[in-house]
């Protein structure tokens, strides 16, 4: 048995955590005057790669999804989906064909990998709405391919992301819910009506809501206003400070509650390497700065997502007035729903923790992870 001790952000009070063959065995009040906080480790439901490691490269092999699971665990994350976007079935087959042979390859992918989330190929074509996405492979919704999808992953997927304006789109919506896939809208130029059915039909998300949609909108009504009225959709967000800037982040958070809000960092392979100008295999020529900006060269447009989840938490807790322990119920327990693991700090679950330092106007600091109480930093 081994005991981790830091600062509960629900009771701000000291805790031990005594940790027996992976799993909390108990909860503690400590006489320890510990300088760091711990807290359930961190859940992301949108991860395109890290640390220069692409999981939408062509031919993707086992040790890259291994390189991103080592990668984004240094953050805090001890949950993630690997996000493949809009390509041919073809290279998606091969991709997801890659992440199975990871999680069966590999200990520490099977433990932190808890499905695949396919971002496409089923969303809109229009401009804005299909954002980087290659237009040529956008398609419209095929209960065949994803079963394809499936037997090739050995039923990995876990997470689609589509646009509801396409005909069938809410019959195919309710069968992916029936074989146990969660559905989200994203990158979308559907009408309100087209959004209520969706969720009328079982869609259970929002991906990046705010993101994915033309520059233009009606005044109302439109898409964004119908998924924030929609109580039966949860509302992932970037806040890295680009994709979203304060007052629209704060109120969409106003809007859905904390209860119905999750952060995500829609990290693309270049998080976490240095500022520079880059050549991609989506968007091109690209260039990433000192504050986490990922645009395309000569235009004002963003070229993707470069701020890891904990960053994000961060940034969110500078620009606003929640405590920690709200803040981090958007990448634990909110998340937790649709990864079926994780999300708190009780007896008998694994012992999947993040130790970090944090007060008001500095960054928070990730110092410890522990995965199923071995720790891994």
């Amino acid at each position: 048995m081994i005991t981790i001790t830091g600062i509960d952000p629900q009771s701000t009070k000291a805790v031990d955590i005594l940790v027996e063959e992976g799993r909390i065995a108990e909860i503690r009040k400590s006489s320890a005057e510990p300088d760091c906080y711990v807290a359930p480790g961190f859940i992301d439901l949108q991860v395109n790669g890290f640390g220069g490691h692409d999981l939408n490269e062509d031919h993707l092999e086992p040790a890259t999804v291994l390189h991103v699971a080592e990668e984004v665990l240094h953050t805090g994350v001890t949950t993630f989906l690997p996000t493949l976007i809009t390509q041919s079935e073809e290279h998606l087959l091969s991709s997801l064909a890659a992440i199975r042979e990871a999680v069966e390859r590999f200990p520490l992918v099977r433990k932190v990998v808890a499905g695949v989330h396919m971002e496409g190929p089923f969303i809109s074509p229009e401009d804005g709405a299909c954002g980087a996405h290659p237009r040529e492979h956008v398609r419209p919704p095929s209960l065949e391919e994803v079963d394809r999808w499936q037997s090739v992953s050995g039923n990995l997927i876990r997470l689609v992301t589509l646009s509801p304006h396409w005909d069938g789109a809410a019959a195919a919506i309710g069968e992916m819910r029936r074989r146990g896939i969660h559905v989200s809208i994203g990158h979308t130029h559907a009408d309100a009506v087209q959004i209520h059915d969706a969720a009328a039909a079982g869609a259970e998300l929002s991906t990046h809501l705010g993101n994915g949609v033309a520059a233009m909108l009606p005044r109302h009504p439109n898409l964004i206003w119908a998924q924030l009225a929609d109580e039966r959709l949860v509302a992932t967000l970037i806040a890295d400070s680009h994709h979203l800037d304060r007052d629209t982040l704060l109120t969409i958070l106003r809007s859905k509650g904390l209860g119905r809000s999750i952060l995500v960092s829609d990290a693309v392979a270049l998080t976490g390497m240095p500022p520079g100008r880059y050549v991609t295999s989506v968007g091109g020529e690209v260039e990433l700065s000192l504050d986490g900006r990922l645009g395309l060269v000569g235009t004002a447009y963003l070229a993707g997502a470069a701020r890891s989840v904990t960053e994000c938490l961060s940034w969110l807790l500078e620009v606003s007035c929640l405590s920690l322990a709200q803040a981090l119920a958007l990448v634990t327990i909110n998340p937790a729903r649709f990864v079926g693991r994780g999300g708190t700090l009780q007896p008998a679950s694994p012992a999947d923790l993040v130790c970090f330092r944090h007060s008001i106007g500095e960054h928070l600091a990730v110092s410890e992870v522990w995965l199923d109480g071995e720790r891994r930093r």
